[in-house]
């Protein structure tokens, strides 16, 4: 063989890919910066790919926690968050995370590997069809037979995650796919990621409706924050003076301190909100959804209100509530196309603005216990503008709502339709990837931490300088709101009175822990919290029989609050 061919065999062999290889050049061509992961056999090839990447790869204790914080960096960040775990029970272990990105609309990519194309069907060691298990909470799933095709499915799949009402996506890698060399893959077309313009008469009819509405009220939903429309929202208020209230997932949408602003609505929402709600003559809904927990009885919703509903997923719009105006677009050029004549309202926002006043929440509750409310606003005002929280379920979830300060909707990360306890802790982990400079804080109670409390090695591992506040009333805490409210205080299966000191537990992690067990404390503890260069835990202790109010019954309208001494 001459030089000449052999140099030419050289280059011919330096152009074959293997599928693994082309795995990680379409994570690169798709701008990935980090990736959220854990190995095993069937995802091995990728895995010794991933060595060359230029991406960052973070190493989770635990695939679910992968999930979850791709599920946040990518709520922070607007772009696909990615995950990747192997077969069997590392896919199965991502499904609790899809299932959230679903329900709160976070696009989301998951790589799985799986086991040989010729064992597939076969129940393989590690075999589990994720693509049949996944059909219900993806947008859309792709199982890899060819490596030539892994360029374009994985510009389609970002693209898919991405567009549109966003969400996540799967991916399956066959190991024989991975292993498999290809010399002239198919590469992606580029497709720009839109959305349907709105119906310019729709937007004429919403306008009329505005300005002829004597108690227009604006219903602000987590649609805003995953169209980053925040600004236009915004503005939209300032120039038609609209009263507002936000769903658990807008907060941050309107700030706290604007006279339009009446804070959240639903089951543990404000009295001056869900008292708006049904007073209004005109409800107009920017990306929410009429969930249960925002509605309370949705028959008893909004009584005397004509529904202008824009949203830029159809399906959504009289799917719960008749919309009289509806509108389908992407909501940024909506509300930038929507210039109404401001109604005449100044009695109207004057009577909402004094029932937000009267109806403020107090934070002088009795006693020299630690009073959960209080800290964490104090805690959100210390950390100002660069306040974000990653907050977990349960009280501790509805007191972050309620009492925390926003400066935007993306600082406010929680498990909003799936409710998933765990969640917190791991999605400050990616929170604070996506945001190095941010006073990024997980939310937490002493149930939801030990879901994931693995991923204190994590934190360990990278040095990720996450805060962590633990509210630790050694109960399932909102579960035994729910049996001393509505099941005669019959406490079945919620005491964790038997939980492990997490002080000294992080610290065997090599995470700075320290206690607060009294309100004098708070203050201080906060400040070492938020000084902390490393990643930190706050273990505070609070009553166990602390509640959290105002709270609506179940079966019943937002009309019909329950209160505590705090409001």
């Amino acid at each position: 063989m001459t030089s000449a061919a052999a140099s030419q065999n050289i280059q011919a062999d330096a152009e074959q890919l293997t599928g693994a290889r082309l795995v990680v050049q379409a994570l690169e061509r798709e701008g990935v910066e980090v990736v959220f992961g854990y190995p095993g056999g069937a995802i091995m090839p990728v895995y010794d790919a991933l060595t060359q990447a230029r991406f960052r790869h973070i190493l989770v204790r635990h695939e679910q926690a992968a999930a979850f914080a791709a599920d946040a960096y990518a709520r922070v960040t607007g772009k696909a968050g990615v995950c990747l775990a192997t077969s069997g029970p590392g896919a199965t272990n991502l499904i609790t995370g899809i299932a959230n990105a679903m329900m709160d609309s976070a696009p989301l990519v998951a790589i799985t590997g799986n086991v040989a194309s010729p064992l597939m069907g076969t129940d393989a060691f590690q075999e589990i069809d994720i693509l049949g298990v996944t059909l219900p909470i993806v947008k859309h799933s792709w199982i890899v037979r060819d490596p030539a095709d892994i360029p374009s499915i994985f510009a389609e799949a970002f693209h898919v995650a991405q567009s549109g009402r966003p969400g996540p996506v799967l991916i399956d890698l066959p190991k024989d796919v991975q292993f498999a060399s290809v010399r002239a893959p198919r590469m992606p077309r580029r497709v720009a990621l839109y959305a349907a313009a709105a119906d310019p008469a729709q937007i004429r009819r919403a306008e009329s409706a505005i300005s002829a509405a004597k108690k227009p009220l604006l219903y602000a939903g987590g649609g805003v924050r995953i169209a980053r429309a925040t600004g236009q929202v915004r503005d939209f208020v300032r120039r038609t003076g609209i009263p507002a209230v936000s769903t658990l997932q807008a907060q941050g949408v309107i700030p706290n301190d604007w006279p339009e602003s009446l804070g959240m609505l639903g089951m543990h929402g404000t009295r001056a909100a869900n008292q708006a709600v049904q007073e209004c003559d005109l409800l107009i809904v920017l990306g929410a959804r009429f969930d249960d927990r925002a509605t309370g009885a949705l028959a008893k919703f909004a009584p005397n209100a004509r529904v202008i509903h824009i949203d830029v997923d159809a399906a959504e719009i009289g799917k719960l509530r008749d919309a009289h105006i509806p509108i389908s677009g992407d909501m940024s050029a909506v509300l930038a196309a929507m210039n109404p004549r401001p109604p005449a309202i100044a009695d109207w926002a004057e009577t909402c603005h004094a029932a937000a006043i009267e109806h403020a929440y107090r934070y002088d509750a009795p006693g020299e216990g630690v009073y959960a409310p209080a800290l964490l606003k104090e805690l959100s005002e210390r950390a100002g503008e660069a306040f974000v929280a990653a907050c977990d379920v349960g009280q501790h979830q509805m007191w972050a709502a309620q009492h925390c300060r926003f400066s935007d909707p993306r600082a406010h990360l929680t498990s909003g339709g799936l409710g998933a306890m765990g969640y917190g802790l791991p999605a400050g982990i990616g929170a604070k990837l996506a945001q190095p400079d941010a006073h990024v804080c997980t939310i937490t109670g002493d149930g939801s931490f030990a879901m994931n409390i693995q991923e204190l090695a994590t934190l360990k591992r990278y040095n990720i300088p996450l805060k962590i506040v633990l509210l630790d009333n050694s109960m399932l805490g909102l579960v035994r709101q729910w049996q001393e409210l509505f099941f005669d205080r019959n406490f079945s299966e919620v005491d964790l009175s038997d939980n492990p000191d997490f002080v000294a537990v992080a610290q065997a992690f090599g995470v700075d822990a320290f206690r607060i067990s009294r309100r004098e404390e708070v203050s201080a503890g906060i400040e070492r919290l938020l000084a902390a260069d490393g990643p930190c835990l706050a273990h505070v202790i609070i009553d166990p029989m602390a509640n959290v109010w105002p709270l609506v019954p179940p079966g019943k309208s937002n009309a019909e609050m329950m209160f505590g001494d705090n409001i």
